[in-house]
């Protein structure tokens, strides 16, 4: 080989290796977070990676180009997402990019100082790299086998990082209950070949499918007898059920002082109010991935047991799944979803349907709906339930599941059609008002919809509780003023950032509670429980480990004490738990 092709190849093999590092430099130092193992194993990805294009290609400067022009897309991508959701890309959000691209332009996109100069230097590094040339066009049998090659080395590599072995041998970190820390530990690169591991989900330990259906046939049996026994609900009250957007009380978060209560209604119910229970619901998601939440509350299953970052609806459903809609529809119950927005969002148009929902509510159906910024607001939602609970047919109960939109995020940019009426003391966050403003709009919204059904007859049961907190740009000022930061959170303050309000109020007799926890897989099979229905045998021994588990998340899980465990170290009957999803969703 030539002296100055010897030059080119040599400066060739340090730009993946620049590639890589400021892939990382997007995000973090990566010389102060990633052992000096684990960014070797990244570096060789990326030299493998720069012989396969080249094989594919012939072209060293065209290989290049690619390689460094995608990662620094790529990178910036992560970036974004990283800082919408605090989680970054893992390889199921391939499922979400038609739901991401609907909502794209809802986001404020900013870059800090060091997201700036990384991508300066990734433009120099492209300029150097589009004067390495070096060509082998013309030799496509032994361009094709050197990409095949690289292809099964970068195989064989990705199939060595699902090992237990190699992760020990690496001190690589693969909890993936923590996907940030896992990209800063690992690198982008191999914390993604790591994830792919999780695409589809393992078997439980000991799993055996006839076992599962044995103890969920002995449960349903159970629970019909104990139905027969108790004879026919006397009356079945209309439920509405209300997920609302990004609705949380940022106060769990650190003390700050507002001109006014931005949900004083809530606030007043928590205080103590015949007929009504509140608390704190404890989810999986944060920032994002609002179909989780749903996804629990619907089907008592829980994320705990599926990969982090994993969207059930569009990786594990793809038929008919037993829910509380298909439950009340056989009990006689009208069943409607309502979400003010993209039907194909999350492939809600389809899941509701397996669901057993009746019908689907979407945004053309809100045609004439008031909008507050750009969305539907909670006030046109609940104008919708009362049009259904009005036009629906005497003596067929009603179950609505609604899930909103105006407190979808951005909450930087400005409208015509929305004031903000609430500012926080000390605080100059657009963001932060904005969002709070939205709060007081909800909570208002949410009175005036108890006060309507207070003065029906029919007897009526609300639950209203939130999807996730705001991305962790909006809270930051709140954490900030208290000598905070999101990065310097203990453990056990960070799942703060993880509990929303609920409330579930009704026009009839429940037992009054407050200050209660529970988790969304819980909460359907509490709601009918207090409406004195018929539960499935799953959802009856839901209640039963709620007794020993009152709170199950992907985060956590919570013993009677009040303390919090990691949900991976589970046992006993998280066992049976896990056992039963898994045969529900993939067996049964």
């Amino acid at each position: 080989m030539k002296k100055k092709n010897l030059i080119t190849w040599g400066i060739a093999l340090l730009c993946p290796i620049l590639t890589f590092y400021l892939l990382e430099w997007y995000l973090r130092n990566p010389f102060k977070t990633m052992r000096f193992s684990a960014q070797c194993l990244n570096i060789i990805f990326f030299e493998l990676l720069l012989f396969f294009l080249f094989g594919l290609f012939g072209s060293l400067r065209a290989s290049l180009l690619t390689q460094s022009g995608f990662f620094m897309v790529y990178g910036l991508a992560n970036y974004f997402v990283l800082d919408f959701r605090s989680a970054p890309i893992m390889p199921w959000d391939i499922y979400s990019l038609k739901t991401a691209a609907s909502v794209a332009d809802n986001f404020q996109y900013k870059l800090d100082k060091q997201a700036v100069f990384v991508l300066i230097l990734f433009v120099l590094l492209l300029v150097l790299e589009s004067r390495l040339v070096f060509s082998i066009k013309k030799k496509r049998c032994p361009r094709l086998i050197t990409a095949l090659l690289c292809l099964i080395l970068l195989t064989g590599f990705t199939r060595m990082l699902h090992e237990d072995s190699a992760i020990r041998r690496f001190r690589l970190y693969d909890k993936l209950f923590t996907p940030t820390t896992m990209v800063y530990k690992d690198g982008t690169a191999v914390a993604f070949l790591m994830e792919l591991r999780y695409l589809s989900v393992e078997k439980p330990p000991g799993y055996q499918a006839k076992k599962a259906e044995a103890l969920l046939h002995t449960l349903n049996e159970d629970a019909s007898k104990a139905n027969i026994s108790a004879g026919t609900a006397s009356k079945k009250p209309n439920i509405i059920v209300i997920m609302n957007e990004a609705f949380s009380d940022l106060s769990l978060l650190g003390d700050f002082t507002c001109n006014e209560d931005y949900m004083p209604y809530v606030h007043s119910l928590q205080q103590g109010v015949d007929n009504t229970q509140t608390g704190y619901l404890n989810v999986s998601v944060l920032g994002g991935n609002t179909a989780n939440t749903e996804f629990e509350f619907l089907t008592g299953h829980t994320m705990a047991f599926l990969p982090q970052g994993s969207v059930p609806y569009q990786q594990y459903l793809n038929g008919e799944t037993p829910s509380i809609a298909s439950l009340l529809k056989e009990q006689g119950y009208s069943t409607v979803a309502m979400h003010p927005y993209h039907a194909s969002g999350w492939e809600r148009d389809k899941v509701y349907d397996w669901f057993g929902f009746d019908s689907f509510l979407a945004l053309p159906d809100f045609a004439d709906a008031p909008i507050i910024r750009k969305y539907v607001s909670d006030q046109g939602c609940y104008d919708k339930i009362i049009e259904l609970y009005e036009q629906k047919e005497e003596n067929t109960p009603l179950f609505v599941f609604n899930v909103t939109m105006q407190n979808h995020s951005s909450y930087t940019d400005a409208y015509p059609n929305f004031t903000p009426e609430i500012t926080v003391e000390g605080n100059s966050s657009d963001a932060l008002n904005h969002y709070l403003s939205l709060m007081k709009l909800s909570d208002e919204a949410f009175e005036e919809l108890t006060a309507y059904f207070a003065g029906q007859e029919e007897e009526t049961i609300i639950v209203m509780f939130g999807d996730h907190q705001p991305t962790d740009s909006v809270s930051s000022p709140i954490l900030k003023q208290n000598g905070k930061s999101h990065s310097t959170l203990t453990p056990e303050e960070t799942l703060l950032k993880y509990k929303v309000p609920y409330v579930v109020w009704s026009n009839f007799d429940i037992p009054a509670a407050s200050g209660l926890e529970s988790s969304p897989n819980y909460l359907g099979a509490e709601v009918m429980q207090l409406c004195g229905l018929p539960l499935s045998g799953y959802q009856t021994w839901l209640l039963s480990l709620s007794q020993e588990y009152p709170v199950v998340t992907s985060q956590t899980v919570m013993t009677p004490d009040g303390s919090y465990h990691e949900t991976a170290k589970t046992n006993g009957a998280l066992d049976d738990y896990r056992m039963l999803q898994y045969y529900q969703l993939f067996d049964q």
